[in-house]
């Protein structure tokens, strides 16, 4: 399991993983605004494809109505 705070930039103008900030949280751009859990979707999907994982492995354990979230993402093996 890897833990990985991320802040959030919603109504952006595209969907990308921008870096990692100096506090190790990785700061994200995503189009889609904070209602109804779209950006949070966003973020799962965009997740999906940078790790090239599934999306039931992808969970926000932190800050689902919040910029500053924590995902936990679980591995086939639990190591991290």
């Amino acid at each position: 399991m890897k833990k990985i705070n991320i802040r959030v930039l919603p109504r952006s103008s595209r969907n990308e993983i921008v870096g990692e900030m100096s506090d190790g949280t990785l700061k994200v751009k995503l189009t889609a605004p904070p209602v109804d859990g779209e950006a949070n979707k966003k973020l799962i999907e965009l997740l999906v494809k940078h790790f090239d994982i599934s999306k039931s492995k992808i969970k926000i354990v932190r800050g689902l109505t919040s910029k500053t979230k924590m995902v936990v993402i679980s591995t086939e093996d639990g190591t991290q």
